[in-house]
């Protein structure tokens, strides 16, 4: 689980990255794989790509229960 979480991790810090050097240059559009994207869009598939590590990263982390008893 802990490889798990480390490439989770990594997976999230290289797409901020990316989507931070989308917005500092700013280009109308790029070529992924061949294919005209718009950058917004693209700064969208990125960020689709980070919630779903986020979502990732929350199953995977131990959660705790708080409980009170009473007598």
């Amino acid at each position: 689980m802990t490889q798990d979480v480390t490439q989770l991790q990594a997976i999230r810090l290289q797409t901020l990255a990316q989507i931070q050097e989308v917005r500092s240059t700013l280009k109308p559009t790029y070529w992924i794989d061949g294919q005209r994207v718009h950058w917004e869009q693209y700064v969208e598939s990125l960020q689709r790509t980070v919630d779903w590590c986020d979502r990732k990263l929350i199953e995977v982390r131990p959660y705790e229960v708080i409980s009170e008893g009473g007598s």
